[in-house]
């Protein structure tokens, strides 16, 4: 059984919530709350919460340049040798 509860937030953290739910896509506040709770009392830190794209997510993007070095012939040529 779920219970509602009313926290009022720091003005702070209520943009590190915003933020927080729309870097991760389909996922609502509410959730993003709850799983920060429970690492909280697990002590523990997810993988997600983690991850090198959570570290990057503000500079993913910045840099102008060929879409993908791994498939594009031009890019690879003389790699190995």
């Amino acid at each position: 059984m779920s219970q509602t509860i009313t926290v009022r937030l720091t003005r702070d953290l209520a943009e590190w919530l915003d933020a927080t739910a729309a870097k991760r896509k389909g996922r609502s506040k509410s959730a993003v709350l709850r799983t920060a709770l429970e690492q909280y009392l697990h002590g523990d830190q997810s993988a997600e919460a983690n991850s090198f794209l959570e570290k990057a997510a503000d500079v993913i993007g910045s840099v102008r340049g060929p879409r993908d070095l791994s498939t594009n012939p031009k890019h690879l040529k003389g790699f190995g040798e």
